[in-house]
Parts: structure tokens; sequence; C-alpha cells
């Protein structure tokens, strides 16, 4: 009777037991080890959703702090000094002018003129630079002896700060004894005065935008060239296409929306354009020269703002290089539709 009663005993505990689980191993969970979960109206229970519905937030909120601080205050800020006669020498003095320093704007013939050098120096300067850098990605892409080397040496330039590329370029383009003139003189040019020719100025200016930017484009073109297929090569080699085939007709093709993303970085880096020009003026820097011939928009809000002291015009150019912008991505939308309805 002993002998039947322990193993009916044993055999209840065995069943009240998870399955997999030893004989008893429940009661020492209960007992000795972890407390059960909690029930669904616990405290712990509420704490844990909680967490998981406010730490994405919390993790998030800096960017968004930073964000609001020093780009949608200052930004709603320049809005509302540019519907304002604001003077830098008395900013508690400004007064409400509404859309007048637009309409001064649209009837002034330096916004006009700076907007024509911002679109010259971009095409200049944009074009060359981004067919410079698909043929460097191109070799790139193929098995070169030190390519990681090559990739470092493409770089540099990008990471060269502003000032310094600046001044080396104004030397190499000086009217006495600069490198570009004497280099001239073998073929028979006369010197050209940089800084005072319309377009000789807008190329020079063009030159240090391509000198910093084509590497770092190039390294672009170079991670989308990479990540096509190789069956797709390998089919046009089968078909019978050339190296230079291949590249017309399988790597553009697969590059063009890398191509789209470049045209509109480069293009809102020309319309911001404003660090080169103004140290290569030197002291007519802030005017784009003597005759304003490479004068860009940034250097015509820094000139209205900081050197006459109009902080409401000065905003007003600010906002309309900020609608520039607006357009210039509708535009990369549009065409970014069309591509993907293409394929």
């Amino acid at each position: 009777m002993t002998s039947s009663k322990q193993a009916l005993a044993h055999s209840a505990s065995s069943a009240d037991a998870a399955p997999g689980e030893q004989p008893g191993a429940a009661g020492r969970a209960h007992g000795r080890g972890t407390p059960p979960p909690p029930g669904p109206g616990s405290w712990r229970s509420k704490l844990y959703r909680w967490d998981m519905k406010a730490s994405p937030y919390a993790f998030i909120s800096p960017f968004f702090i930073v964000f609001g601080a020093f780009s949608l205050v200052p930004l709603l800020y320049t809005a509302w000094y540019s519907l304002h006669n604001v003077q830098l020498a008395d900013l508690d003095g400004q007064s409400w002018a509404g859309l007048k320093n637009y309409e001064n704007l649209l009837s002034s013939d330096f916004f006009w003129n700076s907007l024509w050098v911002t679109f010259a120096i971009g095409v200049i300067s944009t074009v060359p630079q981004l067919l410079m850098a698909i043929g460097l990605a191109h070799l790139l892409n193929y098995k070169l002896r030190g390519s990681t080397v090559w990739r470092v040496v493409m770089l540099t330039p990008y990471a060269t700060s502003v000032a310094a590329a600046t001044l080396v370029f104004v030397l190499l383009y000086s009217w006495d004894g600069g490198m570009i003139n004497w280099m001239l003189g073998f073929v028979g040019i006369d010197p050209v005065n940089w800084t005072e020719s319309d377009w000789g100025s807008k190329f020079a200016v063009s030159t240090i935008v391509i000198w910093r930017w084509t590497g770092y484009n190039a390294l672009i073109y170079l991670a989308a060239m990479q990540a096509i297929p190789a069956d797709l090569y390998e089919s046009a080699a089968m078909d019978g296409a050339n190296r230079w085939q291949q590249f017309i007709h399988v790597t553009i093709p697969q590059l063009r929306p890398t191509i789209l993303f470049t045209v509109v970085v480069s293009t809102i880096g020309a319309t911001q354009l404003f660090g080169e020009p103004l140290l290569f003026g030197g002291v007519s820097g802030s005017k784009g020269g003597s005759g304003h011939q490479f004068q860009t928009l940034g250097l015509y809000m820094y000139d209205q703002g900081w050197i006459i002291g109009n902080l409401g015009k000065a905003s007003a150019i600010a906002w309309s290089m900020f609608l520039i912008l607006l357009i210039v991505a509708a535009v990369n939308l549009l065409i970014s539709r069309r591509l993907r309805k293409s394929q």
C-alpha cells in the first residue's frame, strides 16, 4: 500500500510539471527560483509597455532637439526678419515691411546678377566634376594595385580645409608669378587677370570646387558600381560587348538614381557656394570682385547682411535660396518617379 501511494504521488507530481521538465521542478521554481511573470494589470507590465512605446522617441529625440534649436528656429526667425526692416546696428528698432524686401530684391540688378553667377559657376563646376568622377570610379572598379591607396588619395581634397585649398589656388591663379599664367606663356597665350576677368574668375572658382568634390563623388559612384550584379556584365560580354559598350549600356543605366542624387547634391552645394569665392576675391571678396563678376547668392546675402547691415534684405535673400532648393527638390522628385516607372 505504501509503495502504491508513493507511486501515485510521484505520477501526480510528474503530471503537474510542465512537459520536458523534471518532476518537482515547477514547485522548486515557484518556491526558490524566479517569481512567476507579472499579470497584465501589474505595475511591472505597465512599466514594460510604457518603455516599449516611449524608448524609440527617447532615442531619436536628440536629433529633433538639435534640429529645432539650430535649424528650425533660425529658419523661422529668418522668415520673420525678411518681413521687417531690420538693421544690424539697431536690432530693436525693426519695423514691419511686409513683402517689400522681396519686391526690392526682384527689382535689384545685383540679385539677378548673383543668381546668374551662381547658375554659371554651378554648371561649369558640376558637369566636368561628375563626368570625371564617373570616369575615375570606372577605373577603380577594376582590380588595380593599391586601389585602397587611390581611394584615400581621392578623398583627401574633400577633407582639406576650404581656406587652405582656396589660398593655394589663389597663388596658382596669381596675375604676377602664378603657375597658370606661367604655363599659358609656354603656348603663346598672354597672362590672364583671373580675379578681374568675367569668365576667367568663374572658371577659377569652379576649378576649386571641382578639385574638392570630384573624389568624393567618385567614391559614391564606385560604391554604386560595385552593387551592380556581375551577371549583367557577363551577359553583355557573351553578346560580344566590349568594356566601353558595357560601360555605356550596363553601367550608366544602372547608375541613373545615383547620378540624379549627385546632381541634386551638387546643385545644392552650388547654390550655397560661399567660402571659395569669398577667399578668392581677397579684399573685394564679399562683392565678388570689382564688377561683381563672381558674386554668388551666398556672397550677396553676406554683403547685404554683414557688410551693409540690412538684415531684412539678407533674410529675404536667404529665403529665396531656400525656395530655389525646394524647386530643385521637387524636380528631383518628379524625375526619380519617372525613372522608377520606366524601370
